[in-house]
């Protein structure tokens, strides 16, 4: 037996399994698998596929062929993996990776403007799997996200040539996973013919939405000499659109007391004064901040890829691999709400309802805070990779792999403005939330589209950055010890940054500039604003859609913004530095054992974690430095029952370190939104031990059925926190009225004399108790060519089920039972509630149906995931999460020519509304909105 000379990336798997880069590169071409010679270092694999999935027995084109391949992939590995190769990933209907990688058994995605963004395998969340990208760990983030989850929409899928996810741990894998680790590769020039190739795709984009139309494209120019030993490729793909997002949202429920309720004064002398009606209308939750508007996502995508490969004996390969991702977006919001937040203690109740969850679902307000919102963020995402590898083999036992590489992600957002026009004492307003995700909003009257009624009252402009960092060196040795065994033995160093910046323009227009008594902004003109008209955001019929909102150009000159000084927020600056060392050893095996063949690996991994973290609290600058220790064994055990029936166990130790914007040892204060956040730079990794099982029955060639198993006993974890109190109650964590700005709705409030006992949600991270998880996998591949012939046998049905249970003790304060001196919520009990883990979905499924002869292919997929909780909530709610959702994609395709493919394509086309709710024995709604039907179509071509 040979072993492959790179034995964690199943690189050599992927070869044999025909990884072609982008659309179409297989396109017209009969594709046996395994296909032509592969490098010597994949000499075994392609035995092992060529004897366990006969040549003569499957050879066929297009989409098949690499469902065929990722079977074969999946067969030969020694873990428990899952794989799509190029063909699967350029024919679904997908605008990037995360989407790509749904229809992979137990993995979801979480979406962002409707579009996947990051994913969930097995119930774990995003921060918990690792990225690699050529086999180098690299972290792809946005400004919004500051912690170890991958950005997958930064990246087009046709710029790959195949995904692996390792479901199960191995010595020689790369540690910091609980839920897997993804490899993303790119092209293998020296897998084209010699020669010159060139691959291509050019599709419009139309969304239903907003009817935008934008393009989409992508291409691939490789070279190969003639005896396949030096090879070229480039690629690029490029797209632009617009999303739209309408729907509304309520920033949560909360309790607190109003001024009057139906005639009764509820404060005298600005102290509370308790009676039936201001207690009960006090006590219930009310919708803090009840608004309609639309999110306009306008986003730009490119990425570039380069590999240079030479193989200049058969013993030695190297190869060079370069990767650019630049993804931008221009975000805006236009919002017309009422601001009861902080503000109730000045609005009348002129009449109101409380349903049997203790809900103000339906209430006529008067001297009604009422806001309009123009908003702009402007963000940038640079993605930078190069990576080199060398594999050599010393002697025919005995072989070297050397990995090398640096990566950088810039994500920089030079605009976030928000411009506000209030009228603080409008009459008249009403709500209505029966239907709790459809509420009626009306502004009575002559509405909120006057501008004499409005005042410019405050703006903001907060830009920043995040930079990530990372170089990685490592190296192994394999030995082939006997022709059953191998020894490999490895070390490796890493070197992970990253920096925070942020920067503040915030002020109240009284402030920053004089104001007449009873003014508290900028008189609004015709000049400075225009009018808002919502569109299709759900809402019933009685909802005001007109409103006046900010110019944002004119209102943002009127107050001289982007000449304001630009302060930096010390709070949200925050920089880690964090260097891993170690090592492993690894034995794998291919043997016989009571007459049964028996595969598999055992060995353990070294790491040493040295992290420092920095921060400000106020305005002095903090450092800490920890340093931790991890022994990490792993054993991967194959039984083959017969030919085609695998039996499958795992058993291994593995962490994931805390999200990097929570080590810092500062903190922030929100002085619009009275929130308070802190980091914790004494955060323990997550710890856990996971075991699993599958049995995989190859019913046919290109045919699979299996179940899997899996539970993860996780000691310890970090765990978001968040309590309510005043301002003084959080002093301990640095917070001094000294941060404040002058003008600011906290200022006002806490200097100014507004409220000094104004309630603030606190947010940090805390050391949580351990907890559980245990699940069930079921897939399908079923080609109808293992048991049909003719018309039947070019259908064919993928699909698979996850079932996922998890028990954690969250401890939270629940709603408050009484009213202070300040009208503010206090009592209530603190309890311990049972949930899943955060992220979670207990269920979730995704299946295609689908087509394809030689000329015409048609296929429909679905992806269903259950509803889950994503937070502990905050404002005394019990939790927060996301309804669920069922996604429906499509594709056609014809094939004119061998050269020459047409395609239409379709997604998200049941128009799934996404539903957002707080408080889990009620869901009260959170936010309801949709983003459209997408539909494709364009042409696909290889020369």
């Amino acid at each position: 037996m040979t072993r492959p000379v790179v034995s964690s990336s199943l690189k050599s798997v992927l070869l044999a399994g025909g990884a072609f880069l982008l659309p179409a590169a297989a396109m017209g071409q009969d594709i046996a698998v395994p296909p032509p010679p592969l490098p010597e270092s994949a000499d075994v694999l392609e035995e092992q596929i060529s004897e366990e999935v006969p040549v003569s027995e499957i050879v066929v084109t297009g989409f098949q062929a690499s469902l065929n391949a990722a079977v074969a992939a999946k067969r030969a590995s020694a873990s428990q993996v899952d794989v799509i190769v190029a063909e699967d990933i350029a024919k679904f209907p997908d605008t990037n990776l995360a989407e790509s990688l749904q229809r992979v058994p137990g993995v979801a995605i979480q979406r962002d403007a409707g579009e996947g963004r990051q994913i969930v395998v097995r119930g774990l969340g995003s921060q918990f799997t690792r990225v690699r990208v050529n086999g180098m760990e690299a972290i792809a983030a946005s400004p919004d996200n500051a912690g170890r989850g991958f950005d997958f929409n930064i990246f087009a899928s046709e710029l790959f040539s195949s995904i692996i996810v390792h479901k199960t741990a191995e010595a020689s894998l790369d540690e910091g996973s609980l839920g897997a680790v993804v490899d993303l590769n790119t092209g293998n020039p020296l897998s084209y013919d010699p020669g010159f190739s060139l691959v291509g795709s050019a599709q419009v984009r139309y969304n239903d939405l907003n009817e935008n139309v934008g393009p989409r494209l992508a291409g691939l120019v490789g070279w190969t000499n003639e005896d396949q030993t030096l090879g070229v490729s480039v690629s690029a793909a490029y797209s632009k659109y617009e999303t739209s997002q309408l729907g509304n949202n309520t920033v949560r429920w909360q309790q607190a007391a109003f001024r009057s309720v139906e005639g009764t004064d509820c404060f005298a002398n600005r102290t509370y004064v308790s009676s039936p009606v201001c207690d009960e209308v006090g006590l219930a939750f009310h919708p803090r901040i009840p608004r309609y508007g639309l999110i306009s996502h306008d986003r730009e995508r490119l990425g570039l890829t380069g590999s240079i490969q030479w193989a200049p004996s058969d013993r030695t390969n190297i190869s060079i691999d370069g990767l650019y991702a630049n993804f931008s977006e221009d975000r805006q919001e236009f919002w017309g709400e009422v601001l009861f937040r902080s503000n109730e203690r000045t609005i009348d109740v002129v009449d109101y309802t409380i349903d049997e969850n203790n809900n103000l679902i339906k209430g006529t307000f008067d001297n009604a805070w009422v806001r309009t919102e123009n908003y702009l963020r402007q963000t940038e995402t640079d993605f930078y990779q190069v990576s080199g590898r060398l594999e050599h083999q010393l002697t025919d036992r005995l072989a070297v792999n050397l990995l090398a590489g640096k990566s950088r992600s810039n994500a920089d957002s030079p605009v976030e403005t928000t411009l506000i026009f209030d009228d603080r004492d409008f009459k008249g307003y009403s709500h209505d939330y029966t239907d709790m995700y459809r509420p009626v909003l009306t502004f009575g009257g002559d509405g909120i589209s006057d501008p004499a009624q409005f005042q410019l009252a405050e703006f903001r402009d907060r830009p920043g950055s995040v930079v990530n960092e990372f170089q990685t060196l490592s190296g192994n040795v394999v030995w082939e010890v006997t022709d059953e065994a191998f020894l490999e033995v490895g070390a490796l160093y890493r070197k992970f940054g990253f920096d925070q910046e942020s920067f503040r323009r915030d002020s109240t227009y009284c402030g920053a500039f004089s104001c007449a008594p009873g003014q508290y902004g900028l008189p609004v003109t015709a000049d400075i604003s225009e009018l808002f008209t919502l569109g299709s955001a759900g809402q019933p019929a009685g909802t005001t859609t007109t409103w006046l909102i900010p110019q944002l150009q004119a209102a943002a000159d009127a107050v001289n913004l982007y000449e304001r000084e630009a302060r930096r927020d010390l709070g949200s600056s925050p920089a880690v530095t964090e260097e891993v060392t170690g090592g492993y050893f690894q034995v794998d095996w291919d043997t016989e054992v009571l007459g049964f063949r028996t595969t598999g690996n055992f060995g353990t991994r070294y790491v040493n974690t040295d992290q420092s973290s920095t921060g400000f609290i106020g305005a002095q600058e903090v450092t800490v430095e920890r340093s931790y220790d991890d022994w990490l064994p792993a054993i991967n055990l194959n039984v083959f029952l017969s030919d085609d029936l695998i039996l499958r166990g795992a058993v291994s130790k593995v962490i994931t370190r805390p999200s990097l914007g929570t080590l810092s040892p500062g903190g922030s204060i929100d002085e619009f939104n009275f929130r308070l956040s802190s980091g914790n730079p004494f955060l323990d990794p997550y710890r856990a031990v996971a075991y699993d099982a599958s049995l995989e029955w190859y019913v046919a060639p290109g045919a699979l059925a299996s179940v899997a198993v899996f539970a993860k006993d996780i000691a310890s974890f970090p765990i978001a926190s968040s309590l309510t109190g005043t301002f003084a109650s959080f002093a301990s964590y640095g917070f001094t009225t000294d941060q404040l700005t002058p003008g600011t709705p906290v200022y006002n409030a806490l200097v100014g004399g507004g409220n000094p006992n104004v309630p603030f949600e606190f947010r940090t991270q805390v050391n949580g108790e351990g907890a559980s998880l245990k699940g069930i996998e079921l897939s399908l591949v079923l080609p109808f060519s293992a048991f049909a012939e003719g018309f039947f046998a070019d259908f064919g049905i993928i699909a698979n089920g996850t079932l996922i249970d998890s028990d954690v003790d969250y401890t939270i304060l629940g709603p408050a039972t009484a009213l202070n001196s300040s009208g503010n919520p206090t009592g209530g009990t603190t309890d311990i509630y049972v949930r899943p883990l955060i992220d979670l979905a207990k269920k979730a499924a995704n299946g295609t149906i689908y087509y394809e002869n030689e000329r015409f292919s048609a296929r429909v997929s679905a992806a269903w995931r259950d509803g889950y909780i994503d937070g502990t909530s905050g404002n005394r709610n019990i939790f927060e999460g996301f309804g669920s959702t069922l996604n429906v994609d499509a594709s056609i395709r014809y094939r004119l020519t061998e050269q020459i493919e047409f395609a239409v394509e379709g997604t998200n086309l049941t128009d799934q509304y996404r539903t957002r709710w707080v408080n889990d024995p009620s869901m009260r709604n959170y936010e309801y909105n949709h983003f459209g039907r997408v539909i494709m179509a364009g042409v696909r071509f290889q020369l």
